[in-house]
């Protein structure tokens, strides 16, 4: 499956700004299958395209987690289900507010790629036992506002939105994997995976335009992340 890849688009009219008509008309589109993949992310099964990256022999020769290891990495695949969640939001809010044909049909893009993710992330979770967050809708919510907002303002906040995120998230997932059981392969390769495809996705936003965001913004948007993924490890 193809990755994002912002600046390969090359018909002249995937980079040409839509008129407030195909806007709207647009919009009226993309508020019914946004519906649609906000009640998919939040109430049912997500499908992988990609293969599952923990495969079928990952913990080939390893000792059972013990009950503690296994609620650890729980609680991290937990949090990291929530992101992905966060995610999908993200990209359709910013999705609905582009202001490009470009960077709406990038934003589509994004989301399905992360939609691996999440399915991943909810794979181990069942896995070991444990449940997504009870705050899945509010995590949705939430990250669809401040998708929407940051599409507002325009494509290069917009990307440059993404890339920040997104090198967020390669940071936290960073600490997942010195945190992890020294047993739990299957949860290491999945957040290998992610973290490798999360890089991919800051780069190109910003090879797309994407701005670099004042530093209170990082902040906010630090601090933010801090209250949520503390959240969903518990609830």
């Amino acid at each position: 499956m193809s990755h994002l890849q912002f600046p390969e688009y090359e018909n002249r009219d995937r980079n040409t700004i839509m008129t407030p008509h195909q806007r709207r008309i647009g919009g009226i589109d993309n508020i019914v299958i946004g519906l649609d993949k906000a009640l998919r992310t939040m109430f049912t099964t997500p499908t992988a395209q990609r293969p599952y990256p923990a495969g079928q022999a990952a913990e080939a020769g390893q000792e059972p987690l013990s009950g503690a290891e296994a609620r650890r990495s729980g609680e991290m695949m937990r949090v990291n289900h929530a992101g992905e969640v966060c995610a999908q939001a993200l990209y359709q809010g910013q999705s609905l507010a582009a202001h490009s044909v470009r960077v709406r049909r990038a934003m589509q893009q994004a989301s399905e790629e992360e939609n691996d993710h999440l399915a991943w992330c909810q794979a181990r979770l069942e896995e070991l036992g444990e449940q997504k967050s009870r705050l899945t809708p509010v995590w949705f919510l939430g990250s669809f506002a401040m998708g929407a907002l940051a599409g507002v303002f325009g494509d290069r906040w917009s990307l440059g939105f993404l890339a920040e995120t997104e090198r967020q998230v390669v940071r936290h997932l960073e600490g997942h994997l010195r945190r992890l059981p020294p047993g739990d392969a299957r949860s290491r390769r999945i957040i290998e995976q992610m973290k490798v495809d999360e890089g991919r996705h800051a780069s190109h936003a910003l090879g797309a335009g994407g701005i670099e965001l004042p530093g209170w913004v990082k902040k906010a948007m630090s601090t933010t992340s801090r209250i949520m993924t503390t959240t969903a490890a518990r609830l």
